[in-house]
């Protein structure tokens, strides 16, 4: 969701310049009572303002955060939309094939397939395949990488396929680094900052989503982060309850 997509009940919508350049964000300071919040549900606060859209995300839910009470029993649903997505091969794989098979389907129907692309900027880091076939060699790491790549030749070639076909989504290959590695020292840049088809750039928290258990590592980071079930890797959002 872009700016201007946002309902923006409490008029938080504003332009910070930095140097020649201006970015669209959300302040938390048109909220009532956000000042008080962690910095955890203050990302959180932000991340509903900017998406807003009257049905999912409403007036209301942006006050159950802003009423955060830590001594009440969570009571209200809210959906968080993360700003990408991280996956390591085993459980990325499948949600391409899922959007390869989404495109055939449109295309059947008679519609546009290029419609069908990931919802949230989408890494796909290859780690989870490496084998260690050769070792106390000094050129074990290039040829464990060789042999990597003629076992998994055909699933290689669909990723490297599915990031030319598919937009937001990349592919880290292998032999780089294992997926929390990566994402801490590659990917995660602590506030995002994308562009829409006007040019008008916004500026927000960075967080992430990933199907490996050790995503939360990047909290370390200041990026809030989680990870979530393979069996679940579809939904746009999360749906977490918040005490108010």
């Amino acid at each position: 969701m872009t700016s201007k997509d946002s309902v923006n009940s409490f008029g938080a919508h504003d332009t910070l310049k930095v140097g020649d350049r201006s970015y669209q964000i959300y302040r938390l300071d048109a909220v009532p009572n956000t000042k008080r919040l962690p910095y955890s549900l203050k990302v959180l606060a932000e991340n509903l303002l900017r998406n807003e859209d009257g049905s999912n995300i409403t007036k209301d839910h942006i006050d159950a955060i802003a009423n955060w009470d830590p001594e009440a029993e969570p009571s209200v649903e809210i959906q968080y939309t993360p700003a990408r997505v991280v996956m390591q091969d085993f459980t990325g794989v499948p949600c391409i094939v899922d959007l390869a098979t989404m495109r055939e389907a449109i295309a059947d129907l008679g519609g546009k397939p290029d419609k069908v692309n990931p919802l949230a900027p989408a890494d796909l880091v290859i780690d989870h395949s490496v084998i260690a076939d050769l070792f106390g060699r000094a050129d074990a790491f290039e040829r464990n990488v060789e042999i990597e790549y003629q076992r998994n030749g055909e699933r290689y070639q669909f990723l490297r396929w599915g990031q030319g076909a598919f937009r937001d989504f990349k592919v880290v290959p292998p032999g780089t680094g294992i997926v929390h590695q990566v994402n801490i020292e590659y990917l995660a840049s602590v506030v995002m900052a994308r562009s829409d088809d006007a040019g008008n750039i916004t500026a927000y928290p960075d967080t992430c989503v990933g199907t490996d258990s050790h995503t939360t590592m990047v909290n370390g980071l200041g990026c809030s982060a989680g990870a979530w079930a393979a069996s679940k890797p579809r939904r746009p959002c999360w749906v977490s309850r918040c005490r108010c």
